[in-house]
């Protein structure tokens, strides 16, 4: 009954908006896949897909830091989570974008103690709104997976790795074999939910004139005047990228999962069912 009406007040919407004329459709249509859109569309997976993974080896990195008994590191660790989960992700791309070219004039990579130059350039040309885009999504997703690697590693029993110590496996076996298959269950589920976040919130270097498919969307409906339908573009575009890394993430996490994942069976609802309705009655 409440899928029925679930369905009526979407149906009910849909033809009130077409009733309206809120959505043009011809104007959807004709700029789904211009060359403006796919090109905005493609920057943004590749802006989310280079800072996932350097965020992931950052997370990995840090998580690692802040579990071990050095006070430094631990430190240096700490401060780098406090920090970048700390402050907007917007101001730390104008802090990019805007903040350091203005104090560092010259980016400069030379060997230690001597005179070799290996790479210098104005830092006006390094800092592209790609890299400042890059830089600012990748060290703050290293922040919020460094507290998801660590939580994942914390998962597992210190008697497993107490147990493999005591069967002869080295700390590098023990890791692979035993610690990280285990902490994957954990740490699997939130990563892909944190990089379909970032599909999303890659929208925000459309402030620094990166184009991303919200500024693609934004730079047509400025000449054309059709700010809803371009809207409706960009939603549908996000929505197809957000639905491919969600199934890439179901068949993740069933893989990691195997021998612990509970099916939903008939019988296991009506034991769940039941007990919720004794504690009501309770």
């Amino acid at each position: 009954m409440s899928a029925v009406v679930v369905l009526a007040i979407v149906a009910w919407f849909v033809r009130a908006a077409l009733a309206s004329h809120f959505v043009d459709g011809r104007v959807v249509r004709q700029y789904l896949f211009s060359p403006l859109i796919l090109k905005g569309a493609r920057n943004t997976v590749l802006v989310a897909i280079l800072s996932q993974v350097v965020g992931v080896i950052l997370g990995v990195i840090f998580a690692v830091m802040r579990l071990t008994k050095n006070p430094v590191l631990k430190a240096v660790s700490g401060f780098y989570i406090w920090f970048f989960r700390g402050t907007p992700v917007l101001l730390q791309l104008f802090f990019w974008f805007n903040g350091v070219p203005s104090v560092f004039k010259h980016l400069t990579i030379a060997l230690p103690f001597t005179h070799v130059v290996l790479y210098s350039t104005p830092m006006t040309t390094f800092m592209t709104p790609f890299m400042a885009a890059f830089l600012g999504l990748a060290l703050n997703e290293g922040a919020y997976m460094a507290e998801i690697v660590r939580a994942g590693i914390m998962s597992v029993d210190e008697g497993q790795v107490e147990a493999a110590s005591a069967l002869g496996m080295t700390s590098g076996a023990t890791t692979r074999r035993i610690v990280l298959p285990q902490a994957m269950r954990v740490i699997i589920p939130p990563t892909g939910n944190e990089f379909i976040s970032m599909l999303k919130t890659s929208s925000l270097a459309s402030t620094i004139t990166y184009v991303e498919l919200l500024r693609a969307a934004g730079d047509i409906y400025s000449t054309n005047l059709q700010p809803v339908p371009l809207l409706v573009d960009a939603a549908i575009w996000y929505l197809a990228m957000t639905t491919v890394a969600s199934i890439g993430q179901h068949y993740l996490e069933r893989h990691y999962a195997r021998g612990q994942a509970r099916e939903m069976t008939p019988g296991f609802l009506r034991r769940l069912t039941g007990n919720l309705a004794l504690r009501g009655k309770r």
